[in-house]
């Protein structure tokens, strides 16, 4: 097997892990059947002994025997849903490498689009079938949002190099990839990181540990007279006497302090949720030793002394199962004779004093390692894509060689290399409908998405500057803001006038939406407008007074175009850019080959 090929490998992976559960359901269908048997056994004993046949202490070994199955089998129950983790974990690789992969999260990250963002909804970076749906392989909600926060912004080029030897490091190692896809329960349906970290983070007001000894003297004092009197059938005086004064001792320690330790419990309950799965993936990340400075810097804030951050995470979950434990009944009759409540608040309270100030720290690397993981697995599933190279600040450029769209399938994506390096800064794009225009827009914007997150692109070379990116491509009107779709266009031309420079912009039939003699002033005026701050871009277009623009600005501006033919009463696209100004228009075409009588 050449180790180049993803998908055989995550065949053989799940070829594997598909017998490894038939293997595991089959001996829990055997410890079930035997402890069924082992029941019985205790039952019989059981009649025999009421019987006089049997001595009582002889159903003793089934019971023994049946406590050891139940753990049996609950381990194996773990294992098996580990292994069917481990299944979709393989089974959606494959979907991807064979472009089944849409909708197979859960809204693709559609919670982090914002409609005013420059490029978000223009490019696909959140919903179904969207550049984050196929990325995402985040366990917490804290990875989904830092790797959303890098399809949104752009970062330095130093930080995108130790990003690319960090993803470097990570993108073979899909052993890890797959023990953080198979822990826990789903951590984002859970946990709220931002909860977390501010809890954690506020000043906490720890009691003395004279007083924590205190209440587990009283409580334990209090137990012990409450097994006494229980011992002497409620008859014996001295007992209840007892039990009353441990009351009234625990009554006057613990009333006072009561609306201080609720506030505690209160403060808790909804931060320190379901943490079982950050303590394992902090757990796990503290098995692996990392070479690139990035990831272990990042290991260094989850490496504490003595105690590692994982266990310390665990004992705050133990914490609040001990909280959720007071609505058990039996907790209930016994917890205020044990001052349950009180010593969880001040168990809770020396925890944040002790841990507080790492926690944010701890977030911080689970979420963006997850982020990085993210981006080497989709690295491992396109071996063939490079990273980027950076081109100074100052010469704004994008240099692509073979650029191809990541969301279409590897056999519709047909490839075009794109050049706005100095002195060429704007391409003006003509073409007639659907012939690849759009789509060559989306392509820039998404690698440089890719480029100036830290991930590698869909090309056979990128070279790209430090830009800011504005895309006015599917401008929609707004009711609800009562914009008009030409308002909602010239709004976003605006916001992308106004990024910080040097900016790339992409525009989609520029003023498509007024007459032909204002949009040939305003489209010319708004380019020059751009490349006067510094900008480089594409701007598409219908209108081929507009290609007079791109002559103009020569040598700073160039035209492009995509064509068609005509074969056999069919449109034919190769959706391939050449120089120069189409000739032919295709609107005629295309509404005669639908039907319309034109």
């Amino acid at each position: 097997m050449h180790p180049a090929d993803p998908r055989a490998i995550y065949s053989a992976r799940l070829h594997d892990r598909t017998g490894t559960l038939a293997a595991l359901s089959q001996r829990s269908s055997r410890i079930a059947a035997l402890r069924l048997l082992v029941f019985l056994a205790a039952a019989a004993i059981a009649w025999f002994a009421i019987g006089g046949q049997l001595v009582i202490w002889w159903i003793a070994a089934p019971i023994a025997a049946f406590i050891a199955l139940v753990s049996r089998q609950a381990r194996l129950e773990r294992d098996i849903e580990r292994t069917r983790r481990a299944i979709r974990f393989f089974e959606h690789g494959i979907a991807r490498l064979e472009h089944r992969w849409q909708g197979s999260s859960e809204n693709g990250g559609i919670r982090f689009l914002d409609p005013h963002h420059p490029y978000a909804a223009d490019l696909d970076l959140f919903g179904r079938a969207s550049l984050f749906e196929l990325l995402s392989t985040a366990r917490t909600r804290g990875g989904e949002a830092r790797l959303a926060s890098w399809l949104l912004a752009p970062a330095s080029p130093e930080e995108l190099r130790a990003r690319h030897e960090a993803v470097g490091e990570l993108r073979p190692l899909l052993d890890l990839r797959e023990r953080l896809a198979v822990l826990g329960d789903d951590f984002r349906a859970g946990v709220k990181p931002e909860e977390l970290a501010a809890w954690a983070g506020a000043p906490a007001r720890p009691w003395p540990g004279g007083m924590r000894l205190l209440a587990l003297i009283l409580s334990a004092g209090a137990f012990v007279a409450l097994i006494w009197l229980l011992g002497t059938d409620l008859a014996d005086r001295n007992a209840r006497i007892a039990l009353l004064a441990a009351g009234l001792i625990e009554a006057a320690f613990a009333v006072p302090m009561r609306a201080r330790i609720l506030e505690t419990i209160a403060a808790v309950e909804e931060p320190a949720h379901d943490l079982d799965l950050l303590s394992q993936i902090l757990e796990t990340l503290e098995a692996h030793q990392f070479q690139s400075p990035l990831l272990k810097k990042l290991r260094g804030l989850i490496q504490v002394d003595c105690q590692p951050a994982s266990r310390r995470i665990a004992r705050l979950r133990r914490l609040a199962d001990m909280i959720d434990s007071r609505e058990n009944p039996i907790v209930r009759a016994v917890g205020p004779v044990i001052l349950w409540t009180t010593q969880l608040g001040m168990a809770v309270e020396a925890w944040r004093a002790e841990n507080g100030p790492q926690v944010g720290g701890w977030l911080e690397a689970v979420s963006e390692i997850e982020a990085l993981s993210a981006l080497a697995g989709y690295a491992w599933e396109h071996p063939e894509d490079p990273f980027p190279g950076f081109a100074p600040a100052a010469d704004a450029c994008f240099e692509a060689e073979a650029l191809g769209h990541p969301l279409l399938a590897g056999d519709r994506c047909v490839r075009n290399s794109v050049s706005l390096v100095s002195p060429v800064r704007l391409l003006i794009v003509s073409g007639s409908n659907m012939s690849g225009k759009s789509t060559l827009l989306r392509a820039i914007g998404v690698n440089t998405v890719l480029a100036l997150a830290g991930a590698p692109v869909r090309a056979a070379r990128l070279r790209v500057s430090p830009l800011s990116l504005g895309a006015s491509i599917r401008t929609m009107d707004s009711l609800e803001e009562g914009n008009s779709r030409f308002m909602a266009e010239i709004l976003r031309l605006k916001q992308i006038l106004e990024l910080p420079a040097p900016s790339l912009f992409l525009v989609d039939e520029l003023l498509g939406g007024t007459n032909s003699h204002d949009r040939a002033v305003g489209s010319e005026g708004l380019i020059r407008a751009l490349l006067e701050r510094g900008a480089i871009g594409l701007a598409t277009t219908h209108d081929l007074s507009l290609a007079r623009v791109a002559d103009a600005l020569a040598p700073a501006g160039a035209n492009v175009h995509f064509e068609d033919r005509l074969e056999n009463g069919k449109l034919v696209f190769d959706y391939r850019m050449r120089p120069g100004i189409v000739t032919r228009s295709n609107a005629l075409d295309l509404m005669r080959a639908v039907g319309l009588n034109v």
